[in-house]
């Protein structure tokens, strides 16, 4: 079943990422404020990215991946940006270039 790992871009600036296997309704759900959480006091959100998989369980693992991404590294991945996501490295790298990963970047 296709299934989508993507990343929203807050209100307040931050960064949202989850996966599911409709991207519209889920979407609309986020902009609704229906999904209780993270995203529904910092609406309106904007899709910034999608991917689509194949298998769910790679749609959860992108998912798990980007939320352990810095701001600047989610940043890189929004404008498609390879090389800089690759020379960002690891969590800890990122954080050694002053922009440490927190939950809601």
């Amino acid at each position: 079943m296709p299934s989508w790992a993507y990343l929203l871009r807050c209100a307040d600036g931050s960064y949202y990422a989850g996966c599911t296997t409709d991207l519209d309704t889920r979407i609309g759900e986020h902009q609704a404020g229906e999904r209780p959480g993270y995203t529904a006091t910092r609406r309106p959100v904007e899709l910034v990215r999608a991917e689509e998989f194949q298998d769910v369980g790679d749609a959860i693992a992108a998912e798990r991946r980007i939320k352990g991404w810095s701001r600047v590294k989610k940043e890189a991945l929004i404008a498609g940006d390879w090389a800089r996501i690759s020379r960002l490295g690891s969590r800890a790298r990122c954080a050694d270039e002053g922009d440490p990963p927190t939950a809601s970047s």
